[in-house]
C-alpha cells in the first residue's frame, strides 16, 4: 500500500522537523497582521476625519475618493492575512497562537461587517465598534508576538 503526502501534511511534517522555523513564520506573519492593523487603524482615523460616507453601501467604499478605497482595499488584506496566519498555527500546532489568531480573525471580521454598516447607515455606533474590533485584532496580534516570542527564549 503506498501513501501520498498532501502538501497540508508534508508542511505539517516539515513544521515537526524544524519549530524554530515554524514559529519564526508564525511571529513574521502576527507582525505583519498587526503592522497592517496599525496602518488600516490609521487610514480608518482618517476615514471618520475627512470623508462623509453617502449611505451607498460597499459600493461607496470604491467611489468615496482614494482613502476609503485604500482603506477597504488593506481590509480585505488583512482578512486574508489573518486567515493565513491562523492556517499556519493551525498547522504548526501551536493552540495557544491558533487561538488567538482565530479571535483575530473573528475581530476582523467584526470591524469588516461593521464598515459595511456604517457605510449603509452612517450609524456613529457601527464606526466605533469597527475600530473597538480592530484594537481587539492588534491585541490578539500582540498576544501571539509575545507567545511567540517567550516560546522561542525558553528553547534557546
Amino acid at each position: 500500500m503506498s501513501l501520498t503526502m498532501t502538501s497540508a501534511g508534508s508542511t505539517q511534517q516539515a513544521a515537526a522537523k524544524d519549530p524554530a522555523r515554524a514559529i519564526a513564520r508564525l511571529r513574521g506573519a502576527s507582525m505583519g497582521a498587526l503592522t497592517m492593523l496599525i496602518i488600516e487603524f490609521a487610514l480608518g482615523v482618517g476615514v471618520n476625519l475627512y470623508i462623509t460616507p453617502a449611505k451607498g453601501g460597499v459600493g461607496e467604499a470604491f467611489s468615496n475618493g482614494p482613502l476609503l478605497a485604500l482603506h477597504s482595499v488593506l481590509g480585505l488584506l488583512l482578512i486574508l492575512a489573518a486567515i493565513d496566519l491562523l492556517v499556519r498555527a493551525i498547522m504548526a500546532g501551536h493552540r495557544v497562537v491558533t487561538v488567538a489568531s482565530a479571535l483575530g480573525l473573528l475581530a476582523i471580521l467584526g470591524a469588516a461587517f461593521n464598515g459595511v454598516g456604517f457605510l449603509k447607515h452612517g450609524q456613529n455606533g457601527a464606526s466605533m465598534a469597527m475600530s473597538v474590533a480592530g484594537a481587539v485584532a492588534m491585541l490578539c496580534y500582540a498576544v501571539c508576538l509575545v507567545i511567540l516570542g517567550s516560546s522561542e527564549r525558553t528553547k534557546a
